[in-house]
């Protein structure tokens, strides 16, 4: 059994037989080579992303003017309008990927929660630090509420959901409808959140885990907020959670961003959020991504399908 701060021993055996094959993956988010691994993930998402069955989801590219820039956005139609819709955000640890990256987690969104999805392509750092993708996300929510009948949304259903880097800013969008500051969201959904960019025992003890670990969750926060990371970069530093929307957080068991994720989680139920909580074991991060065919990541697509569907009941 680990135990808080002292490491677990070997993580591949504790994998499951199904990732093992992935023990030796890693992300490399240091300067040198940044460049490099993003054209790497590109070209293989984009490859995956051409072999995904969208049958049960129409899907559109658009390009959002949005005050002085533009975003572009993805739109995954899969149910009739006025349909529920989800604002959603890529993984990609703030400085990597685009629209591709998470295609087919949006399409599974989409066709499960008879819902539209909206994945933004947000700037990235270390080229745009903070808050310049919170900025995009925001632009996009408000862009989707204002613009519902044309697009064909329920402005009354709108949820937001994200993977990794991209939950954060999903659970950001949350707090900031909670704020008013934003248009208001029914729902969030967080999968492997990045929430804190404080100590964790799951950061001390995963420093050399697959799909992510700790080294590259340093260079993460470095990239997107620099030495002195502002307090409204990081969802779990806002004081008070009560009133936020009900929440499904998923994560994995062997991944430095466990504990935050379980941390978040409790916070929402302690401020009376409905909120529900899941945590894969023998899983790594990004395992949904790198063997999206296997019965655990089909698990977990119907779990968020699922949850989508009360959501907008």
């Amino acid at each position: 059994m680990a135990i808080p701060g002292i490491p677990g021993g070997d993580v591949t055996a504790r994998l499951d037989p199904a990732l093992r094959h992935l023990s030796e993956i890693r992300t490399d988010l240091s300067p040198p080579v940044l460049g490099a691994v993003r054209d790497s993930l590109n070209q293989r998402r984009a490859e995956t992303a051409r072999s995904v069955d969208t049958v049960g989801a129409e899907v559109e590219q658009r390009e959002v003017p949005v005050e002085d820039r533009v975003v572009t956005v993805r739109i995954y139609r899969g149910g009739p309008p006025p349909s529920p819709v989800v604002i959603y955000c890529h993984s990609g640890a703030f400085v990597l990927g685009n629209l591709d990256t998470d295609h087919r987690q949006c399409v599974e969104f989409a066709r499960r929660g008879r819902c539209t999805v909206i994945s933004v392509d947000y700037r990235l750092a270390p080229e745009h630090p903070f808050p310049a993708a919170l900025d995009d996300a925001s632009a996009i929510l408000q862009w989707a509420v204002h613009s519902a009948v044309e697009l064909g949304i329920d402005p009354g259903a709108v949820a937001v959901a994200g993977s990794s880097a991209g939950a954060s800013l999903a659970a950001r969008l949350a707090q900031l409808a909670t704020a008013g500051q934003v248009p208001a969201v029914v729902f969030t959904l967080l999968h492997q959140p990045v929430l804190d960019d404080r100590p964790t025992p799951s950061k001390e003890e995963f420093t050399a885990t697959p799909g992510f670990d700790t080294e590259a969750v340093r260079w993460m926060w470095r990239h997107y907020a620099g030495e002195r990371v502002p307090a409204g970069a990081v969802p779990a530093r806002v004081g008070e959670l009560d009133g936020l929307p009900p929440t499904l957080i998923t994560c994995s068991e062997l991944d430095p961003l466990r504990d935050e994720a379980i941390d978040y989680a409790l916070r929402l139920m302690w401020a009376g959020v409905g909120t529900e909580l899941h945590v894969f074991s023998g899983t790594c991060h990004g395992f949904d991504s790198l063997v999206p065919e296997w019965e655990t990541s089909e698990q977990l697509f119907a779990m968020q399908g699922a949850a989508l569907r009360r959501a907008f009941l």
